[in-house]
């Protein structure tokens, strides 16, 4: 049986890993882990390890880079004490050659000794912000996944890695965007402040109401879209750079790490002896 959401919800982090882990909880993971850093995930052969890291670093805004596994270790060391790449995540898409091959809630069979992992923010991260200010957000409340758009905005390209911006949408009164962009800005590695707000065709999206990941949300009279720079990004540099073998979380389901979502810097205390 899947693990209650709305339960979930109020969980502290170990009980919201261990549903994960167990494979009891595979949805979205917007909501959860409260007051903790949720990550987007790229797993990689190390022969294009290093072109990925340097996308990354040429595109921090929707690639904000907060953790590196050792290559063929699937322990993320620097993000969590007990925290297994393998497992942790409630769903992986696995591409080959560039194209969705399909998804899994477990890739232990799929892990081998070549592999690298990557972690980058997650616009979900500074959510918690928005709802203890009060500010709404529809995609939360109704339990479903953030809506989320290809766009004409160019990343920099490094080696075969090479994609336009993918954005993240959240309707918010016109009253409040404002005070969610002084937020959001506090959590760089979350993707920062957003990168537009109104007219969705400035940054070339065709039809708000037919999201290229996630699910439809309204856009309400006196509400204005709001985007964020998205993690997904990567997975659009994938299919293009087409390696033979990458793994990445299902859009919307994140890696939940040990580290305080207000960090500036990713740094998990020493284990004490």
């Amino acid at each position: 049986m899947t693990a209650d959401f709305d339960r979930l919800r109020q969980a502290d982090l170990p009980e919201v890993r261990a549903a994960i882990r167990a494979g009891r909880y595979t949805g979205h993971t917007a909501g959860l882990g409260r007051g903790y850093l949720q990550a987007n995930l790229v797993i990689l052969p190390e022969a294009q390890a290093l072109d990925f890291m340097r996308f990354c670093q040429r595109n921090p805004k929707p690639c904000p880079l907060v953790g590196v596994s050792d290559t063929g270790d699937p322990m993320m060391h620097t993000l969590g004490r007990d925290l297994d790449i393998r497992s942790d995540v409630p769903a992986y898409n696995i591409y080959r050659h560039g194209r969705l091959d399909g998804t899994t809630t477990d890739i232990a069979d799929l892990w081998t000794d070549d592999m690298v992992a990557f972690a980058l923010g997650c616009s979900f991260t500074f959510e918690h912000a928005l709802m203890q200010a009060g500010i709404p957000l529809w995609h939360v409340g109704n339990d479903t996944t953030v809506p989320m758009f290809r766009t004409s905005i160019p990343c920099v390209p490094a080696g075969p890695f090479a994609a336009h911006m993918v954005v993240s949408m959240r309707a918010l009164p016109e009253g409040r965007v404002d005070e969610a962009v002084a937020l959001s800005r506090r959590y760089p590695l979350a993707h920062g402040a957003p990168v537009h707000a109104g007219d969705p065709a400035a940054i070339g999206i065709a039809d708000i109401a037919r999201p290229d990941w996630g699910d439809p949300a309204p856009l309400p009279g006196g509400h204005v879209p709001v985007f964020w720079a998205c993690g997904v990004t990567p997975q659009v540099a994938i299919e293009a750079a087409a390696p033979p073998l990458c793994i990445t979380h299902r859009p919307g389901h994140m890696l939940i790490a040990d580290i305080p979502e207000a960090a500036e810097v990713p740094v998990l205390a020493p284990q004490a002896a």
